[in-house]
């Protein structure tokens, strides 16, 4: 395991509104909903708190107190190293909020908590690719995921090369990530607005994505350069790393993988 300690931003909240997943599992929020006997939330903060290199989980909800309420989430509320912090109604502006308020607390991870398959050796191969990096963002190359599980479907991006998922983990490794934060938050006010999203990267790199005439690598390094920042894309050997659960569908295939998991021998004993 890699020794070098982080902090980590775990994402709880949900859009304003009945989230569709919670209510069809008849939740109030989101990351409560139960997968193979524990709370989302749960299954995440505890591969997190297992491990000796987190200094600290900052989780951004907009009723965290009421998601530690949860008689499988109540022992988050003893850990000395959670705190919560309230979302607001922008996801982004509480990230750089808590980014700002902890300026001693480089690096950050930041994992949602439907990332409910997350493990630590996709943190560690992570942590180990995005050394060094400004920014970095975990993917997953789509012929990974569908060797491992044909017939599956997530939203690919397609760059020259290849069609990648995203696993839900960035890394924050400096101040110098609030560059892209602000950016963020830019599209994310005119996100309806094609122009805006074109203009927070520039027209000329938005359309060789497009046109697929970069790779991955290569338009990562790009928004990096015109940022004047190090940005990285790490990718994982790991199907299972962008199965987040988001539909019945996805919930149903997470729990067989959890459960799958659970009946095999350990390999430490």
């Amino acid at each position: 395991m890699i020794n070098s300690a982080f902090t980590v931003i775990l994402l709880a909240g949900q859009r304003p509104g009945v989230d569709p997943l919670a209510e069809h599992f008849g939740e109030p929020f989101k990351a409560l909903i139960d997968v193979a006997g524990q709370p989302m939330l749960a299954w995440v903060a505890s591969t997190l708190a297992a491990r000796p290199d987190v200094k600290r989980i900052v989780i951004l909800a907009q009723q965290g107190d009421a998601l530690l309420d949860h008689p499988g989430t109540r022992w988050l509320r003893d850990e000395a190293r959670v705190t919560v912090r309230d979302s607001g109604a922008s996801i982004v502006e509480a990230i750089a909020g808590t980014l700002r308020s902890m300026p001693q607390a480089y690096p950050f991870l930041l994992t949602t908590a439907d990332n409910v398959l997350l493990d630590d050796a996709m943190i560690d191969r992570f942590k180990v690719g995005a050394d060094g990096a400004d920014i970095a963002v975990a993917l997953v190359e789509r012929k990974v995921l569908e060797a491992a599980y044909p017939g599956n479907r997530r939203t690919w991006l397609p760059f020259r090369g290849g069609a990648y998922s995203g696993a839900n983990l960035f890394w924050l490794g400096s101040p110098e990530a609030l560059k892209v934060l602000a950016i963020w938050r830019r599209v994310e006010q005119q996100r309806k607005k094609a122009r805006a999203v074109l203009g927070a990267f520039g027209i000329g790199l938005s359309l060789m994505i497009a046109l697929r005439m970069l790779t991955l690598g290569g338009a990562v390094a790009r928004v990096g350069r015109r940022l004047g920042l190090i940005a990285k894309a790490v990718l994982l050997p790991y199907a299972e790393a962008c199965i987040d659960v988001d539909k019945p569908a996805d919930h149903a295939m997470v729990e067989a993988i959890l459960r799958a998991r659970a009946s095999q021998p350990d390999p430490e004993l």
